[in-house]
Formats: C-alpha cells, sequence, structure tokens
C-alpha cells in the first residue's frame, strides 16, 4: 500500500526524509508536536537514529511501514523522529535517560514523554512482536497507552523523579589540582591490562575503533621517552599493533579504501559495514602518527588510502566532506527486481566465482591474500545474508605468497593491485549503499584536521604527495567557512545540505573546527585559519563555558525543549567537545600568549586549561579508560609544548627543514610557517616570531619551549640534533 508523504517531506535531514512515506503521523522535533500533545493530552513517542543505522532501517521496515502498528501509534501518540547527527542535543538528554534506567543504549532509540518533554519509559531497538527475549513494539504500544491512561499520575510521578535524577547528572566531583602523571601511567596500565596481545585492540568482542585511545597511548610513549624512559615501548607496541590488526582485518575496505564502523568479532575480520567520516578522519590521524613514531611507510600507506576513499566517494563537489555511507544495499542479483532487498554488506561481499570471473589467472593469489573460499568464508548469519560469499581480509602475507608462489614480492604486490583494481571497477556497478550527503560542521572539522596532518607529514614519509592533501583540506574550510560562518553575528551552524545551512552550532562543532584550523594553519601557515581559529574559541567560550567547575557545556541552554544542558565527559567514538578544547587551548596559549601583548589572553587561556583539567580529574582517576582524549590532553599539559618557528623566503625554502620536522614524532609540539608573504599578517596575530628571520640567506628554523628558544639553525641536520634533544 503507499501511502501520502507525512510531515517529514519537507525536511533536509535524510534521515527524516527516509520515514517521509511512512504510514506513521510523523512529526519533527519543535513546537507543533509538542502543542498537540498538551491539547490532546498524549503521550510522545520519540524515535531518534540517523540515516545509515541498520537497525534503524530494520524497526522501519518492521514497524513504521506496518499499518496496524502505525494506526496504534497514530492513535495513542504523538510520533516525533530526530536526527541525532542534526540534534545531539536532544539525542544526549534522552539517551542520558535510556541508560539510566535500562543499563544500555543505542540507536534506534525509542522513549516515551510527558506532554512537557519528561521522559518516562524508553528502550532502543524493539521487533514487531516479541522475540529474542524483547518485548514486541505492538505490545510495548499499547501497554504504555493503557498505564498512561489508568494509572496517569503515578507515570507522571516517576517522570518527575527521574528528571530529577538526571538533572544532577555531570555534577562536578570537586578536585583541588590538576592531576598528576601517576594518573596518566596507571591509565596506561589499565589499557594493558584490556589489550588482546594476540589479536590487537582492547577487550573481546565487538571491537571498535577509538582513535582518541591510541593518540593517548602514543603521547604516553613519547613524553615517557622523553623523560630518557628508553625501554618505555608497550603503549606504543599496543597502539602499533592494533593499527595493523584493523587494517589487515575486514574491518578496512581492501579495495575502496576506508574502514567499516566497527568489527563483531574478537579478530576484526566481520564488520559492521557503515562508513563514518568521524571514524575516517580519527584512524586517519592515528595511522600518521604511527607511521612517523615508527618510521614504518605501511602505516603512511594505509592512511593515504582512506583519504583517498573521502576524496573520491565522502566529498561534495564544493569541497566539504558528507556524513556517511550506509553498511545495507541492494544485492547485485536483485538490481533491477520490482521489489529488491536491501542488505547488510551485500555491496562488499563476493562469491569466490564472480572474482575468478573478473580476475581469470590472477584470481588464486588474490584469493589467497584475502581468504577467499569456494564456498565462502563469512560466518552464517540467521537471515543468509552471507551464505557461500566471502568478506575480504588479509589471509596471508606477501612474503608468503612470494615464497608459495616462487615469484618476486614485487610481482605478487604488481598482480595483487591489478586485481583490486578490476575487482574495484566490478563493484562499482552494483548498487551503492545509501550516501548520507549532509555536511556537518564538527565532522568536517575532524576531517579537515586528518588532511592537513596527513598533508604536513605523508609529503615526507614514502612516496606521497602532501600538497594534496593540504589542498583538500583548505577547500574544506573555505566551504564551511563560506556557507556555515557568519562573521558579523559569530553565529556557526552545524549542518549543511543541498543549499541549506541551518541547527545553530554545538560545542563540538566549533571543537572540533578550531581543531581543523589549528592543524591547517600549521599545514599551510596561511594567517586566516589562526584567526578564524581565535574568533571561533572565542565565540565557544562565550556561548559554551562552564566558569564555576571548568569544562563547555554542550548546549547554550537557549532551547527550552531540551530539558538538560549537559557536558560531555566521555570520549567514545567521538571525542568529548571538553577534551578537544582543552588541547586546543593549550595550542592557542604557546601560539598567541606571550609574555607581553598577549598576557591577559594568555591568563584566560591558563585558567580555563587548569578548570578543565581539574575537571576531568575525577574520571581520569576513577575510570581512565573512558576519557582517552582528556588524558591525551593530561599528557600533553604535563610533557610541555615546544615550538617550531620555521623562516624563509617561501615555502620551498621550508621544505628541508619541515621535512626534518614532519618526520620525527612531536605530538605536542606546535610548529609556525614564516614566509616573506606571511610575515606581516603573522606579526601581527604573533609579535613574538617578529625577529625570528632567515639567517645568511637561508631558511632558518627556532626551537623553542615557552617562548625561550635555542641557537638558530640553518640545516636540517642541526635541526635534527636540536629536535632530538626537546622531543
Amino acid at each position: 500500500m503507499t501511502y501520502l508523504p507525512n510531515r517529514l517531506a519537507t525536511e533536509h535531514s535524510p534521515y527524516l526524509l527516509q520515514h517521509k512515506d511512512n504510514p506513521v503521523d510523523w512529526y519533527p522535533w519543535g513546537e507543533e508536536a509538542f502543542a498537540r500533545a498538551r491539547q490532546e493530552g498524549k503521550p510522545i513517542f520519540l524515535s531518534i537514529g540517523y540515516s545509515t543505522c541498520h537497525w534503524c532501517h530494520v524497526m522501519e521496515h518492521e514497524s513504521f511501514e506496518d499499518a496496524a502498528i502505525a494506526e496504534v501509534l497514530n492513535r495513542e501518540f504523538v510520533a516525533i523522529k530526530v536526527d541525532r547527527e542534526e540534534r545531539p542535543d536532544v539525542d544526549r538528554v534522552y539517551m542520558t535517560f535510556v541508560q539510566a534506567t535500562t543499563g544500555s543504549g543505542g540507536w534506534p532509540m525509542s522513549v516515551w514523554l510527558t506532554p512537557t518533554l519528561a521522559p518516562f519509559y524508553g528502550g532502543t531497538y524493539y521487533p514487531p512482536t516479541s522475540r529474542w527475549g524483547r518485548p514486541g513494539f505492538i505490545e510495548v504500544l499499547r501497554e504504555i497507552a493503557r498505564a498512561w491512561r489508568e494509572e496517569n499520575e503515578k507515570v507522571l510521578q516517576s517522570s518527575a523523579a527521574i528528571l530529577g535524577r538526571l538533572r544532577s547528572f555531570g555534577a562536578p566531583e570537586g578536585r583541588a589540582e590538576i592531576p598528576g602523571t601517576g594518573i596518566l601511567e596507571t591509565a596506561v596500565d589499565e589499557f594493558a591490562a584490556a589489550f588482546d596481545r594476540k589479536r590487537g585492540g582492547f577487550g573481546s568482542q565487538p571491537k571498535f575503533p577509538r582513535p582518541s585511545e591510541l593518540l593517548f597511548l602514543l603521547r604516553e610513549h613519547a613524553r615517557r621517552q622523553r623523560l630518557g624512559e628508553d625501554g618505555y615501548t608497550e603503549a606504543c607496541d599496543m597502539v602499533l599493533a592494533t593499527l595493523r590488526a584493523m587494517a589487515l582485518g575486514g574491518m578496512r575496505d581492501h579495495l575502496g579504501g576506508g574502514f567499516h564502523r566497527y568489527s563483531v568479532d574478537g579478530d576484526w575480520r566481520v564488520p559492521h559495514f557503515e562508513k563514518m567520516l568521524y571514524d575516517q578522519a580519527q584512524l586517519v590521524l592515528a595511522f600518521v602518527e604511527a607511521a612517523q613514531v615508527s618510521g614504518d611507510d605501511y602505516y603512511a600507506g594505509i592512511a593515504a588510502d582512506t583519504l583517498a576513499y573521502v576524496a573520491r566517494d565522502l566529498t561534495d563537489p564544493g569541497g566539504a566532506f558528507y556524513s556517511a555511507e550506509d553498511a545495507d544495499s541492494v544485492p547485485p542479483e536483485e538490481a533491477g527486481a520490482a521489489h529488491p532487498r536491501k542488505l547488510e554488506g551485500a555491496f562488499y561481499i563476493w562469491r569466490a566465482g564472480e572474482i575468478r570471473e573478473v580476475l581469470g589467472e590472477d584470481a588464486e593469489l588474490f584469493s589467497l591474500r584475502y581468504g577467499v573460499l569456494p564456498d565462502g568464508n563469512a560466518p552464517e548469519d540467521p537471515h543468509g545474508e552471507f551464505t557461500h560469499k566471502n568478506l575480504l581480509y588479509t589471509a596471508r602475507s606477501l612474503d608468503q605468497l612470494a615464497a608459495d608462489a616462487g615469484r618476486t614480492v614485487g610481482d605478487v604486490e604488481a598482480v595483487l593491485a591489478r586485481a583490486r583494481q578490476r575487482l574495484f571497477a566490478r563493484r562499482e556497478e552494483r548498487p551503492r549503499p545509501h550516501l548520507d550527503d549532509k555536511v556537518l560542521t564538527a565532522w568536517n572539522g575532524l576531517m579537515i584536521a586528518a588532511f592537513a596532518r596527513a598533508g604536513r607529514v605523508l609529503g615526507s614519509i614514502g612516496a606521497h604527495d602532501g600538497s594534496q592533501y593540504i589542498d583538500a583540506a583548505r577547500r574544506a574550510a573555505s566551504f564551511i567557512h563560506t556557507t556555515l560562518w557568519d562573521a558579523r553575528s559569530a553565529t556557526l551552524l552545524r549542518r549543511y545540505r543541498q543549499g541549506n545551512a541551518a541547527v545553530e552550532g554545538y560545542a563540538e562543532d566549533y571543537a572540533y573546527l578550531v581543531f581543523g584550523l589549528l592543524e591547517l594553519f600549521q599545514a599551510d601557515g596561511d594567517p586566516a585559519w589562526l584567526a578564524w581559529a581565535q574568533a571561533l574559541q572565542r565565540r565557544q567560550d562565550a556561548l559554551f563555558w562552564d566558569g564555576t567547575n571548568g569544562g563547555w557545556f554542550s548546549t547554550t541552554g537557549r532551547d527550552t525543549s531540551v530539558l538538560l544542558r549537559l557536558k560531555e565527559d566521555y570520549d567514545g567514538a567521538e571525542p568529548s567537545a571538553s577534551s578537544v578544547s582543552v588541547l586546543n587551548l593549550m595550542t592557542l596559549a604557546h601560539l598567541t600568549a606571550d609574555a607581553d601583548a598577549h598576557l591577559t589572553a594568555g591568563e584566560d587561556m591558563a585558567a580555563k586549561i587548569d578548570l578543565t583539567l581539574r575537571m576531568f580529574a575525577g574520571r581520569a582517576s576513577q575510570a581512565g579508560r573512558t576519557v582517552p582524549m582528556a588524558l591525551a590532553a593530561l599528557s600533553t599539559y604535563h610533557a610541555g609544548m615546544p615550538q617550531i618557528v620555521l623562516a624563509g623566503e617561501s615555502d620551498h625554502d621550508l621544505a628541508p627543514l619541515a621535512a626534518i620536522v614532519s618526520r620525527r614524532y612531536l605530538p605536542t609540539a606546535v610548529t609556525v610557517r614564516v614566509t616573506d608573504a606571511r610575515r606581516a599578517e603573522l606579526s601581527r596575530i604573533l609579535p613574538w616570531i617578529a625577529t625570528m628571520t632567515p639567517r645568511d640567506g637561508k631558511a632558518t628554523a627556532y626551537v623553542c619551549r615557552n617562548f625561550s628558544c635555542l641557537e638558530p639553525v640553518t640545516s636540517p641536520e642541526a635541526l635534527e640534533k636540536q629536535l632530538g634533544k626537546t622531543s
């Protein structure tokens, strides 16, 4: 049966538009829905998800497309649909409730609210009828409707009590001092205890990429090495093993590049197939740092491969980055069918016969390399989606293949490269997964940082063209500046899609974008990026800073429909705004807070850094693994931040010295590139670099700590020696 489009048809969110043809009488989040609930005295059913969420698709097909279920929903409730990626503020409030009352959370999230928006019952995915030990959605709807009618006072009292408890969440734990380095060492030990020494990663299964864990461990490795603890390699070893396992396993797309969301098993073999922009960005940063710390071009190659995927498949014509690709798609054998199914992973898995058809004599080597079996290597699943099919993963090393085939490693690599290109071309003929083409400021900030850092580093490691990455970062930053930033009102918007920019930015939008701009400034030296970062930081502080307890609230508190003004203190798939912001402030302080012109600003930044690190102290000491990015900030605080100024006539002149800086792992260093064309503007923003000029007509490096510098040097060898003493 075909239904007329509902109210979601006029929305811009890809997720909401996916539900526009449901028989459910959906409302977007807003006063129209709230007013109806109040007027009719009905509870609200709130459904929160995102467009590339597999189980959101399942629940839509099973329940929201079902006429009988829709009839109950429409009669008994006011139904509201929210895109969590557009409205993380709404999502965070009700996810806090669901986690507090059920012990877990996830998407789709299903929450029932009073007409005043107070939650009283919630969960995640519900099957249409009872199964797998889960209550059926239709039964839940009927029981909640009954309780609302017959036990209304009891429901309202329970809701008020729950909301009262939620308001106490995030209360300060009262730490009088910034934690010492002992907390950092304890946290490393906690990671070591959870480390899977056989398979990489932490814990058993499922395994999620959480790059902030890896960035923290690498910073601790560097900090401890600088203290002379040369034997302290465990933190680094855990990172390198984890990244290698991820890159070799099925969680990586071996044909098209990029990483899937997570691995459902402990061997990194079987992925959940959606691809998120924030994962690509953070993993690129981790692989780039791994390349620096190890000197191994393998990690640089994985970073480059991931960036190539983002540039090809997740980049808007204007230069910004799209949000995600779905896990589900139509199987190639059903393309063109009247009613094709959408199955998870259909775009990525292969029958052995198709591989033989495409590759011919190259199929044998490819199959050995990527674990392809005649009857499939994928695990059995209840829906039969993977039966007799193959998930690509690295089953044998190049050395093994070469030895077994009696060929050189170079010959084997050439065969595999040719095979991947052919299979990639065949795969491009398949129905593609849904692309979530909205541009989110926060996630673009992370991706700008990744492209900028890669541009700065990868050009000095192996045969990588760093300039193309910096160009990509510039284009994205320019897009955000043009379409999502209003300099006159100092307003940053969160979302852009198909000509429509909307939703005022949250703390994470400011924080991640500042991070990206600071990385871009260090990559290309353009003072405009630094000036914009400063303006964004000032605005973020004005809107979100908690001057009493430290850190930055997620929201401004102006939207009264968002019942709680929360402050994220957990570094999950995305790091918290406060963790990123304290690192941003450290960078800004070491750029702009010299003892003369910027004393007041420096003191203000120092106070915010101090108070925020104290805010994290309780959680860092009790559950350090939950705040790895905050721990990375604390490690940076204790390690100190060297300042490296490269001064020359042009960027070409700076290249030999910049290459020395880029190859060395200096995770806390701040780099300024001063050329003749940029000197005047940079000196205005950073007065302390005004006297740092080329010596004897040669590009010159100044290595400093706390604005006190070593003797200027002009040769790469001399700079290498100075950095060895500083890092």
